[in-house]
């Protein structure tokens, strides 16, 4: 009897080790209503959420990159600014880049706001500089620029950066601060939503970042 109790907890480890499957659904931030779904039991309702809309941003060498090109697979924003602390989270980003440089489904996208005053030729110049110094990979990892409001803007009117909840129902970003978080890396998968939010300058958020870019293509992987 003793051994046929110890027997049993294998049984079932080897069970689900052999059969079963984990599953870790990511979130979807930034819903937007709800709406009536046809049901064999009725009653039900299914939320829908925001998707980024399309935008064009001018990239290294003045070619302009879209969010259908970025959104082939899945991308990370940065809202890129000033301080140690922005620097520390695009060096977090290189990192990303090497970790994913063999999967074409994984882009990455820095946002970097134009200076006031400084021409189209001139600020072209900065953009290549940044980009040389971190060392980007053609078509893997874009910086972009537009002037600050415009940038702004796609914070917060797309990409809900700078909402408080971005969970919350429903998503309405002219009441949410106008100020624009430090830091914040944003997950965007193939349809335009917002999947998740990190904090850039944790090592630990990155890591979590990470694993659900993996999470991700795992999905995609096993969806048909």
């Amino acid at each position: 009897m003793l051994g046929l109790l110890l027997l049993v907890p294998v049984l079932a480890f080897l069970f689900l080790y052999g059969f079963g499957r984990n599953h870790y659904a990511l979130p979807t931030y930034l819903p937007e209503r709800t709406e009536p779904v046809r049901s064999a039991t009725g009653g039900q309702r299914d939320t829908v959420f925001h998707r980024v809309r399309s935008f064009r941003l001018r990239g290294v060498g003045g070619r302009y990159v879209s969010a259908t090109e970025l959104g082939q697979g899945m991308y990370v924003v940065q809202f890129f600014g000033t301080g140690e602390a922005n620097a520390e989270v695009t060096r977090y980003l290189a990192r990303l880049q090497e970790k994913f440089r063999r999967e074409p489904r994984v882009r990455l996208a820095t946002l970097v706001p134009s200076p006031e005053g400084v021409g189209s030729l001139q600020a072209a110049v900065s953009l290549e500089k940044l980009s040389e110094q971190y060392g980007t990979i053609s078509g893997k990892w874009f910086f972009l620029t537009a002037p600050a409001d415009t940038l702004q803007q796609l914070a917060s009117q797309e990409f809900g950066v700078t909402t408080l909840q971005p969970a919350h129902l429903p998503f309405r970003p002219t009441t949410e601060p106008g100020n624009l978080p430090l830091g914040r890396l944003l997950l965007i998968d193939h349809d335009q939503h917002v999947r998740g939010y990190y904090d850039g300058t944790d090592i630990h958020e990155i890591e979590r970042l990470i694993t659900e870019i993996n999470v991700l293509l795992y999905t995609y992987d096993h969806s048909h």
